[in-house]
């Protein structure tokens, strides 16, 4: 399930997303029951998307969690696409800011990817927000601007730093995504992904008995131990997922290290 952002009124939501005057403040009604603020609501409703995910986030659960209607808070937030927009930026407010000077910036970036990865885990339903049309709020700004700052100190180019920006970003979130998915599957199928996995494979030499003449390089592998993990005591997708971002982000960070011992990256072209 893809959600895309900004499908609201464009004016209303930026003005609720950076708190233009007059767009957020507390609004009273009529009843015994106190006011309630924006910033409540948004707050309920990443309680909401983190327990029950993206399919079970309503206007009408972020209110029962008032004791109030879903049309008592339209007065605060439009609609759910305007919810939404505030959701993910106010749930991006988490993540770290400031890091630590590291004489190795290396250390650094590792340390942002760690707490990236972290941040999705806790709120899989970000991970359901496509990135295709950002929300451009201020918290979602700011982690940009935080990677930004730590990106310049390595000597990239500007035009390198864009594009590991949006390499990192994907190289994080795909792997978040792998365990989020593998998560919800043993809930929503009751079966664990060791069970799907033996029940299947079991059957490949019975099926294909000449898989290892068809494909004798994935044989290989197999044969080298190659898909061997070295915590057999948590799930085989979380940890297959965690070793590859591990050793993907060494990767990554040796490869962005020899971009900057080349130069820092490509320069404008001319004419």
């Amino acid at each position: 399930m893809v959600v895309f952002a900004g499908q609201g009124d464009p004016r209303r939501s930026m003005a609720l997303l950076w708190r233009t005057p007059g767009s957020a403040e507390v609004r009273t009604g009529p009843g015994p029951k106190p006011a309630l603020s924006v910033d409540e609501i948004v707050d309920a409703a990443i309680e909401v998307a983190d327990r029950d995910g993206m399919a079970g986030l309503s206007m009408r659960a972020v209110g029962e969690r008032f004791g109030r209607t879903a049309m008592a808070l339209y007065t605060y937030v439009p609609n759910k696409s305007e919810l939404l927009d505030l959701m993910y930026d106010r749930a991006h407010a988490e993540l770290p800011t400031e890091y630590a000077p590291e004489p190795d910036w290396r250390a650094t970036v590792t340390a942002w990817a760690g707490d990236l990865w972290a941040f999705y885990l806790r709120h899989p339903w970000v991970l359901q927000v496509s990135q295709a049309r950002p929300v451009l709020g201020p918290n979602e700004y700011v982690v940009l601007e935080t990677l930004l700052r730590i990106l310049y100190r390595t000597g990239l180019r500007s035009q390198a730093v864009r594009r590991t920006v949006g390499t990192l970003f994907h190289f994080v979130r795909g792997i978040a995504q792998t365990v989020t998915e593998a998560r919800h599957a043993k809930v929503a199928t009751g079966m664990s992904d060791e069970d799907w996995w033996y029940a299947r494979s079991a059957l490949l030499a019975e099926v294909a008995p000449d898989f290892g003449e068809r494909f004798p390089t994935v044989t290989r592998l197999e044969s080298d131990r190659g898909f061997r993990l070295d915590d057999e005591s948590v799930p085989y997708l979380e940890q297959e997922a965690r070793e590859t971002f591990d050793f993907g982000l060494t990767v990554l960070l040796d490869g962005i290290e020899a971009v900057v011992g080349a130069g820092g990256g490509p320069v404008p072209s001319v004419g």
